[in-house]
């Protein structure tokens, strides 16, 4: 299966409940690495690495998030894998 790198900006009401860590959840689930964290204009970011499948699963599931996000938008761009995450790591605010 082809690997696949993708970073993506979550736009709307997405801080404040709990998307960082159910995105850690969700990705470990599907065996991604990466990291998401708060952005100080109020997106969350977040970069998935693992099995394009997966990761294109995990974009999918952005676009609503966790119960209580109101997600009013995703921006994902396509990068080339590199392999350098060993874990999925939720990262304080940037």
């Amino acid at each position: 299966m082809k690997n696949a790198r993708v970073h993506v900006l979550i736009s709307g009401m997405v801080q404040g409940v709990c998307f960082r860590y159910e995105t850690r959840r969700q990705a470990q689930a599907r065996g991604l690495n990466g990291w998401v964290r708060n952005r100080y204009d109020g997106k969350v970011e977040a970069v998935f690495e693992g099995p394009e499948e997966m990761v294109d699963d995990m974009v999918r599931w952005c676009h609503k998030g966790p119960v209580g996000a109101v997600v009013r938008g995703v921006e994902a761009k396509k990068g080339v894998y590199k392999g350098e995450f060993s874990n999925f790591n939720v990262s304080y605010s940037a």
